[in-house]
C-alpha cells in the first residue's frame, strides 16, 4: 500500500488515491473486460467524452489493440451546447471540437469519461451520437463512479466505485492535460472535522471501509483480482 498525500484547508481535504501505477492497472482490466464482452462485436469503436475522457479513450485503444492485434476506430465529442445547463454558462462558453471520423451507423459505441456522477454529462454526450446517426448500441466505461446519480444512466465498464459524498469532488488528472496522472478525492469538511481529517480504505465490492488504513488503491490487489494476498485491509 502507498500512503495516502492528505491536505486539509479551512473546508476540505485531498487524498490522492491513485497514482500513475493504480491508473494503469484499470485501464487494464477496463480493457480486458471490453475485450472480453465485445471481442465479436463489428462495427466497435471508442468515443471519449472531452475533456479527459478523450485521453482515456486513447489509451484504451491503445491496451486494447494488444489485445486484439488492431486498433479500434476513435473518436472524441464535446458536450458544451448540449449540456442542459446551457444557459448558465458564460455568455461565451468554450466550445471545442468533436471529431469522430466515422460512422456511428450501426456501430457499437463505447462511451468513455472520466468520472461519471449525476449521468448528466452523459445524457448529453448520448445527445450528440445521436444527432450523428443511430448507433446499434451505445456502452459506457468510466475510470471512476463516484455514485449520486440523478438520472437512470450506469456504467457498462468500470474502473473502480468509490465511495462520497454529495458534497465531495474527484478528480482525474493526466499527463496530457495536467502534467501528472492521479486521481483526487476532495472531501468537504464539516465543523469539527477540519482539525481531524477522516482517512479510510474504500474497498472493492461494496464491503465496509476499514478505519485508519490509507485512503489509496491497492496495486496488489488490481494485480490479483478481487482479492489482495499481501498484508493490507485487502487480505483480511
Amino acid at each position: 500500500m502507498h500512503d495516502s498525500d492528505i491536505t486539509s484547508s479551512s473546508r476540505q481535504s485531498t487524498e490522492e488515491i491513485a497514482g500513475p501505477q493504480e491508473i494503469g492497472q484499470l485501464l487494464e482490466r477496463m480493457a480486458g473486460d471490453i475485450h472480453s464482452a465485445l471481442s465479436d462485436e463489428q462495427p466497435l469503436a471508442l468515443v471519449g467524452i472531452r475533456r479527459r475522457g478523450d485521453v482515456l479513450a486513447r489509451r484504451l485503444q491503445a491496451r486494447l489493440a494488444d489485445l486484439a492485434g488492431a486498433s479500434l476506430p476513435c473518436g472524441v465529442l464535446d458536450i458544451t451546447l448540449y449540456r442542459d445547463d446551457f444557459d448558465s454558462l458564460a455568455e461565451h462558453p468554450i466550445v471545442a471540437e468533436t471529431d469522430i471520423p466515422f460512422s456511428v451507423n450501426e456501430a457499437t459505441i463505447i462511451l468513455v469519461d472520466d468520472v461519471l456522477y449525476t449521468g448528466r454529462t452523459v445524457r448529453a454526450a448520448i445527445d450528440v451520437l445521436l444527432d450523428l446517426g443511430r448507433p446499434r448500441r451505445i456502452l459506457l466505461a468510466v475510470l471512476i463512479d463516484r455514485g449520486w446519480r440523478e438520472l437512470p444512466i450506469a456504467a457498462d465498464f468500470t474502473g473502480y466505485t468509490l465511495d462520497t459524498g454529495p458534497d465531495d469532488d474527484v478528480q482525474v488528472l493526466v499527463w496530457e492535460i495536467d502534467e501528472r496522472d492521479a486521481v483526487l478525492h476532495v472531501r468537504s469538511l464539516d465543523g469539527d472535522d477540519i482539525d481531524q481529517v477522516p482517512v479510510r480504505q474504500y474497498v472493492p465490492g461494496g464491503s465496509q471501509p476499514y478505519p485508519g488504513e490509507p485512503a489509496r488503491l491497492c496495486v496488489d490487489w488490481l494485480q490479483a483480482g478481487d482479492r489482495c494476498e499481501s498484508s493490507c485491509v485487502f487480505s483480511r
